[in-house]
């Protein structure tokens, strides 16, 4: 059986852009993800452990986003995916979009969003092709 777990509007600080202001000064970033997984026997355990934890999901894209800087969000994004899959086994894919608040493109603009939908596979395929 495959179930979604569904966090919204994580909202995190970080210096991810192409300008220096970017960089320097940071900004407001948030996530949706969509973990597609099986929670049936958690569900009927009613069990943390037999689940995803879904704080341990937001400190995953925190720690990624303030860790690093990255010049495009489709980066960010691809990466928090990449760390998803690492420390969920149970995840069979993954959909993730991240949003830029305010971005500085010279008109008005509440934000700018990228999303990465990707299969546990494709995520193998592409790892194995990358350390090959």
């Amino acid at each position: 059986m495959l179930n979604i777990i569904r966090i919204k509007k994580a909202s995190f600080y970080g210096y991810h852009g192409v300008f220096k202001q970017e960089q320097n000064i940071g900004g407001k970033f948030e996530a949706d993800v969509d973990l597609y997984t099986n929670f049936v026997h958690a569900a009927e355990t009613d069990k943390l452990q037999e689940t995803i934890n879904y704080e341990q999901v937001y400190n995953v894209m925190s720690n990624l986003a303030l860790q690093k800087k990255f010049y495009l969000i489709e980066t960010l994004a691809n990466s928090m995916v990449d760390e998803l899959f690492k420390t969920f086994a149970s995840v069979y894919k993954i959909a993730l979009r991240v949003r830029k608040n305010n971005p500085p493109i010279g008109g008005v603009v509440d934000c700018v969003e990228v999303e990465v939908v990707k299969s546990r596979e494709e995520w193998k395929e592409l790892f194995i092709n990358q350390h090959a």
